[in-house]
């Protein structure tokens, strides 16, 4: 069937800000569709709050609106546009919910819009525990024995049937959000609480576990035709029992027989027609058990998924953009598959090599967590490799992850740990568990052990002991044997190693020379990489998208044109404090490349975002973003210039090994990017320029630091020097906590000084963004922090224009910040961080790179500074491109950070100076208020009218406290305070209730929390050593769906929100609030 022509105008929901489960591949996944779609003629509407997204950019969409995904928001956006359609299937179970909740309420049929893509009943069908167990009967499918629950009651009376372990699987969410495994009825209790309240409809399904069974996934696309094809099948490293998100998973499969890959294909099938997906892509879940191969469903998602990315990226099948054509009445055989051109979309993806995806977990960034993998997510990111066999897949995935190891082994002559401890590591997933896989093997663990302890296939055990076994082959070589080229064996030996996906860097460390000359002995014998097309057919027909990966092997499918290139380096897996941002400015830079008539090569490996799109760049490689890999394709490439600077630490770490092996780096030197970094360097910069920084020192050992502590008096700051994401960063109030610091967080011997700074108390923090090109400055944007100094900036709200800066402040922060890029000959985009204390403008650091701010600024003053920024690297003054002339105003914008905590039990939820954000949303609005409103909504705090307010402060907050109180007084809310709290506000003659702490007897505040008397919380932490008392408050608010301020200005700010509430909901796009000052 030919596309429809009764719709006009369709109407598509994003996925909202980047939380764990929900990560950006639903950025790629919803770009991709809306491109489909304009393609196709028809007007595209766009709802989505995150500003990181290549989806907002305002080109993107007829009309784009940066709006918070709710139910009130949405329907005054459907009122006011009044599209024909609504297709909600690729913004995640964000949009999903949403569009669900649209159809129930009535507002769809009210406005005549047609939910596409997948109908209500479908999702459903798909989505309800209940309702998808009864279609797996009605077509003879297994699943594991279960029930619902809708209370504890029902969760009691099934934890006395089902045999334990069971698994709680909440309906309606995502990640795995609020489930978990229980191992006897007092965990089954507390995991199903947490599921009753993360589901929207308060229903989980408690099941048999099949723990150990191995787990695959199938992507599947059906049409109106009834053509079904599987586009990919994915199979789990890690067996049931973690969530797929959190498992290493491989593609194709690699250990079903055919029979049972068949039975598994059949039934993924029946499954899409019994169902009823028709327009579009699935995901299908099954697990396997080892010892019989009998096989069960698990469960379905009837939309684009996180897989759906991995599964596009690893067979370079565009799911997403199908689906979206298949919405709007295509068939698949209508459609041509744009990779070769001449087969149809019908026609199922063969590929003759092995992809693996490896997840990036940060842990660290959460004290009191567990590393623990369960069946809820945890994972932030991930990275994927593509290699000829699994072997050199694994190893190209691990030295993908930057955290620290060149492949599977590393630090080779270390100690191993004993039998029992490996044994127990194995038992219990971890975040390092394939580690510990190797580990097991060379201390001669036996296969069947190793299986019986982990579950995970004999199999991928014996592929693992093959790199094992290689292992020692190399090094006893290594020891053994002439190292140079005149030794023809050595040929041998390390042109199979690289067959293994070894390291130049694994071979330094095994042969104890330096990774120089591994490489060029590699060189001297001719052992270079080559690079194959990913062509979604097994090589039958030509493939026209340049999309490469490197192997050692004798082929050649790479022609390299004679033209001007350029090479931009992404940021690689995503993790807190390196997100999403990063890759929005590399698309920038890609799309500019390509504008100026330059080859755009983009080189990354993370499968989830649009830089590695096949359609983003002229040319990519998908590798890891190590100093050989990147040496590699730059031989073979020879680009005029490579660009570092957007995409996030990642890529600077490489600058100077790059600059040293003579590549260009286009933009800002490295030299300049180690003037801001190294912190002499620094110093003497400032004091160059006659600017203030807070008084400091460096220490390599606790004595050192406790003299520069009392030098400069406590509290102070402490961190280590060359991080992102203030990891490991602290507030010190005094040399008992100084000391703890470097028991915890320093090793013996460190390899950079630990940085210390003067921590300003009550101090305002500035983000400034500025675009230089080594002459001209342009000021893009002087963002004001909510939160007050001493909380990461990328943790904290921040607000542009600013709202509480005197017109002095701002010029002389504009003036400082033109100063310190011209003295460092910026060319590009650089960030500065001020604090303002009193009168005084001090600096805190100075980043000569694109920040995690540059998209929030393109979108908040409509001038794209990544694409200026690559324009200017390329040699075009600031003059000729008069950024100025662009500049949008007449609103304020707000962003506000996501925090994970949920994911996390027992972690407390304050804020400091380590990041813990995921993600991002925007609030825009007349005033400082209305955007503030919206940036809360859009971050899932919904904001109560009036009600009971709970406040409780540190001793260094309460003489700000009487006047925030105030504020909720005047708008009506009844105070509730601890007694020292209340005390204070009764001395300013405030009507105060008191209540009981948690150890002054029942019911007392956590109480009144649980059962919703509470309707906001206001609590701020006392130093480090928080009383359990307040993390008790902060963790009930959490779980039980308490809006909740952890810092004075956050309350502050809440207060102005709630006043600025008005009765109907405004919305307006991006292209109207463009327009603002052009109608004056």
């Amino acid at each position: 069937m030919p596309k429809r022509t009764d719709l006009h105008k369709i109407l598509v929901i994003g996925a909202g800000p980047i939380i764990i489960g929900q990560g950006c591949e639903f950025d790629y996944s919803g770009s991709q569709a809306v491109k489909a779609l304009k393609e196709e003629g028809y007007e595209v509407v766009l709802v989505n709050s995150n500003p990181a997204t290549i989806m907002t950019d305002p080109q993107m969409a007829d009309a784009t609106y940066v709006e918070p995904i709710e139910q009130d928001t949405l329907a005054a956006i459907i009122r006011k546009e009044r599209p024909d359609a609504l297709l909600p299937t690729l913004g995640g179970q964000t949009a999903l919910n949403a569009a669900l909740g649209l159809a129930k309420s009535g507002v769809l049929s009210e406005c005549g819009v047609e939910l596409i893509g997948a109908r209500a009943e479908v999702i459903e069908k798909a989505e309800s525990r209940e309702l998808f167990r009864e279609a797996m009967e009605n077509i003879g499918l297994k699943m594991p024995a279960s029930g619902i629950a809708r209370n504890l009651d029902d969760v009691r009376r099934l934890g006395n049937v089902l045999p334990f372990p069971l698994i709680v699987r909440p309906a309606f969410t995502l990640g795995g959000t609020g489930g978990g495994v229980a191992y006897n009825l007092e965990d089954l209790e507390e995991v199903a609480a947490r599921g009753l309240s993360a589901s929207p409809t308060s229903e989980v399904m408690i099941e048999q576990s099949v723990l150990g069974w191995k787990e695959i996934e199938m992507e599947v696309m059906r049409d109106q035709k009834d053509n079904c094809v599987i586009i990919c099948s994915i199979e789990n490293f890690d067996p049931m029992g973690v969530h797929t998100g959190d498992s290493i998973t491989v593609a194709p499969v690699q250990t079903l027989s055919d029979m049972e890959y068949q039975k598994i294909r059949d039934a993924s099938i029946a499954i899409m027609r019994e169902i009823g997906v028709e327009t579009g892509g699935s995901n299908v879940q099954f697990g396997v058990d080892p010892a019989n191969g009998d096989i069960v469903v698990i469960e379905m998602n009837p939309r684009v998924s996180r897989s759906s990315a991995l599964a596009s990226k690893a067979t370079g099948f565009p799911i997403a953009k199908i689906a979206a054509k298949l919405a709007v009445g295509y068939t698949l055989d209508e459609l041509r598959n744009d990779i070769t051109r001449e087969t149809v979309a019908s026609f199922e993806p063969a590929i003759d090599y092995c992809v693996v995806k490896i997840p990036r977990f940060t842990f660290e960034k959460f004290p009191g967590a567990k590393d623990e993998l369960t069946t809820s997510m945890k994972s932030v990111g991930e990275a994927m490799s593509i290699g000829r066999t699994f072997k050199e897949a694994l190893q190209k995935g691990l030295r993908s992850m930057e955290i620290g190891a060149p492949g599977l082994g590393y630090n080779f002559r270390a100690e191993l740990p004993s039998r029992e401890a490996i044994l127990e590591a194995l038992h219990r997933p971890n975040s390092r568990r394939a580690f510990t896989l190797r580990q097991a093997l060379v201390a001669g663990i036996s296969e069947e052990e190793i299986f019986a302890a982990s579950a995970i296939d004999p199999w991928f055990i014996r592929q693992v002991k093959d790199i094992v076994d290689m292992e020692a082959h190399i090094r006893d070589f290594g020891l053994a044997n002439d190292m140079t080229p005149a030794n023809a064996d050595l040929a041998v030996v390390l042109r199979e190693a690289k067959e293994y996906g070894f390291s130049d860097r694994q071979l330094s460390e095994m042969w104890k020379r330096p990774e120089g000359d591994i490489r060029r002995l590699r060189k001297e014998m001719g052992i270079v990489p080559t690079y194959y097309l990913v062509d979604t057919c097994a090589a039958e027909f030509e493939a026209y998208t340049p999309y490469f990966y490197s192997t050692y092997e004798t082929g050649d499918e790479l022609a390299v044109k004679d033209c001007r290139k350029v090479l931009i380096l992404g940021g690689g897996p995503n993790r807190i404090g390196q997100g999403i941002e990063f890759d929005y400015c590399c698309c920038h830079a890609s799309f500019a490349l390509r504008d100026a008539g330059i080859m755009a090569i983009m080189a990354n490996s993370n499968p989830e975002t649009v830089s590695t799109d096949y359609d983003t760049s002229d040319r990519l490689y998908f590798e890891p973003l190590t100093f050989e890999d990147v040496m590699n394709i730059v031989e073979k490439e020879k680009p005029e210039g490579v660009i570092v600077q957007f995409g996030g630490q990642t890529p600077l770490n490489l600058a100077v090994p790059l600059m040293r092996a003579g590549v260009p780096i286009l933009g800002t030197s490295p030299d300049a990017i180690d003037r801001a970094e190294d912190r002499e360097r620094f110093q003497a910069l400032i004091q160059k320029l006659g600017l203030l920084q807070p008084p400091n020192g460096t220490a390599m050992d606790l004595e050192e630091a406790l003299e520069v502590a009392e030098r400069i008096t406590y509290p102070v700051v402490v961190r280590p020097s060359y991080v992102l994401g203030g990891r490991a960063m602290a507030v010190v109030y005094d040399a008992a906590e100084l000391a703890d610091y470097f028991r915890e967080q320093v090793p013996e011997k460190p390899e950079h000084p630990i940085l210390i700074d003067k921590f300003l108390e009550h101090a305002v923090e500035v983000d400034v963004d500025a675009l230089s090109d080594g002459r001209e400055v342009y000021v893009a944007g002087i963002m004001e922090h909510i939160e007050e100094a001493g909380i990461h900036s990328g943790d904290s709200a921040c607000v542009l224009p600013s709202f509480s800066l005197s017109y002095d402040h701002v010029a002389l922060i504009a003036a400082q910040a033109e100063a310190l890029a011209r003295e460092l000959r910026v060319v590009g985009l650089m960030n500065i961080q001020f604090a303002i204390k009193g009168d005084d403008i001090y600096i805190l650091e100075v980043n000569p790179r694109a920040s995690r701010t540059a998209p929030f600024v393109s979108k908040a003053t409509g001038v794209p500074l990544p694409y200026l920024a690559t324009q200017v690297m390329l040699g075009k003054s600031l003059d000729e491109l008069d950024p100025w002339s662009m500049r949008k105003g007449g609103f304020t914008c707000v962003k506000e950070a996501v925090m994970p905590f949920q994911r996390f039990p027992g972690v407390d939820i304050i804020l400091g100076p380590e990041m813990h954000s995921t993600g991002e949303v925007m609030g825009m609005g007349s005033n400082f208020g209305d955007a503030f409103l919206k940036s809360q909504l859009g971050a899932g705090q919904v904001l109560p009218q009036g009600g009971k307010i709970f406040l409780s402060v540190n001793d260094r907050d309460k003489p700000f406290l009487p006047e925030v109180a105030a504020m909720f007084a005047k708008l009506g809310f009844r105070l509730l305070a601890t007694q020292g709290t209340a005390n204070v506000l009764r001395e300013h003659g405030l009507e105060v209730e008191e209540v009981r702490k948690v150890y002054e007897g029942r019911p007392n505040i956590v109480d009144l929390l649980i059962n919703h008397e509470v309707d906001l919380v206001i609590n701020t932490a006392s130093g480090k050593h928080t009383a359990r008392d307040s993390k008790a408050i902060r963790r009930a608010a959490l779980t039980y769906k308490v809006p909740y301020c952890t810092t004075i200005a956050a309350a502050r700010a809440t207060a102005t929100a709630i006043g600025s509430r008005r009765d109907e909901t405004h919305v307006e796009s991006l292209q109207e609030y463009y327009a603002r000052e052009a109608r004056g």
